[in-house]
């Protein structure tokens, strides 16, 4: 694995002198990631297209390893602490970037302890468990988690894989939006946007890198509940935000990383709120029209996706269907919603 350095304007770079944080760097943590991720397909619907006004193409990170995305990053960080000997790793999440830090910790033995949130989705609690990592569970805020972190790291010697914050993570998970691209080419066809969910940020980061040079907008795509994207724009700088509940709770950070903001905050073309109602509806529209199973953040992408093609004049839209680790039970209540409804 190639190793990163540090420019004297600290600005990550490869060992061959690219920028890891960038267009070029992307591609590179691509080809680093080819055989220990899965291509997960492009997929294509006439009913969400006749809903949408415009073509979209849905890019099925659900099916990845580890029921989403995260895999990408956490593989990318995890291997590089391995490389320089690190005697264990620690990272909070709201679920799915803590079960891929423990899937990729796994893979090298290495211990791995992930803090979430006191009510994280037992499910995804389980898939933690499953891979032998450590759980602990700490407050409902991102300060509250990252705290334990900080005690973690200074009592156990743990390295931290932070979510957004880690330049492996957002060059990581930018590998989805370039394969998406790849793929839609190779389909014959040219994105006008691509929408992705925001949580922390790095999957809207890793894209703004990915597009460079394409012409292609990108849209972020958050619960209107928890909009820090959306106030960290309007203040210049990531700032808290009074979080609601959400469905989503993969979109729970209250607080955008500032990694992912100097990354996004002018490449960015816009970013959407959407209300618990309109996840709730893509959700059930996803599995009853595409039969694919996301969680409520992906579904939060394909709400915002709808409406693209009236707000930006986009024909051919992307959408990250970024994770399925769905509770059970918010399934069958959102299918119960609709035959009641019939």
């Amino acid at each position: 694995m190639p190793g990163i350095e540090t420019s004297g304007g600290g600005v990550s770079v490869l060992a061959d002198g690219v920028p890891l944080l960038s267009y070029a760097g992307v591609h590179d943590a691509r080809r680093r990631l080819e055989g220990r991720v899965l291509r997960t397909p492009v997929l294509r619907n006439e009913e969400l297209d006749r809903l949408a006004g415009a073509r979209l193409w849905l890019k099925a990170e659900n099916l990845q390893r580890g029921g989403a995305f995260k895999m990408r990053g956490a593989l990318l960080a995890v291997e590089r602490l391995v490389a320089a000997g690190s005697p264990g790793v620690v990272a909070q999440s709201t679920g799915n970037h803590a079960i891929a830090v423990a899937l990729a910790a796994r893979e090298h033995g290495l211990p791995a302890v992930l803090v979430l949130p006191r009510d994280a989705a037992p499910t995804k609690v389980a898939s933690i468990r499953r891979a032998g990592a450590e759980v602990r569970q700490a407050g409902t805020m991102l300060a509250e988690r990252v705290a334990v972190v900080e005690e973690l790291r200074a009592t156990r010697g743990l390295d931290v894989i932070d979510p957004y914050q880690n330049p492996d993570v957002v060059a990581g998970q930018g590998t989805a939006t370039a394969e998406l691209l790849t793929q839609v080419a190779s389909a014959g066809g040219r994105l006008d946007a691509v929408v992705l969910p925001v949580g922390g940020g790095s999957a809207v980061a890793g894209a703004c890198l990915a597009t460079r040079g394409h012409g292609i907008e990108v849209v972020g795509a958050e619960p209107a509940a928890v909009p820090a994207l959306t106030e960290a724009l309007r203040a210049g700088r990531p700032v808290t935000v009074a979080a609601r509940p959400t469905i989503a709770d993969g979109l729970r950070p209250d607080r955008i990383g500032q990694l992912p903001f100097d990354l996004a905050h002018e490449a960015v073309a816009e970013v959407m709120t959407v209300e618990e109602e309109d996840i709730a509806e893509a959700m059930r529209l996803t599995l009853c029209h595409a039969r694919l199973l996301v969680e409520p953040a992906a579904a939060t992408a394909l709400a915002a996706a709808l409406r693209v093609a009236t707000r930006r004049r986009a024909q051919d839209v992307g959408v990250l269907l970024s994770g399925g680790n769905v509770e059970m039970s918010l399934v069958s209540s959102l299918l119960a919603d609709e035959d009641r409804r019939r």
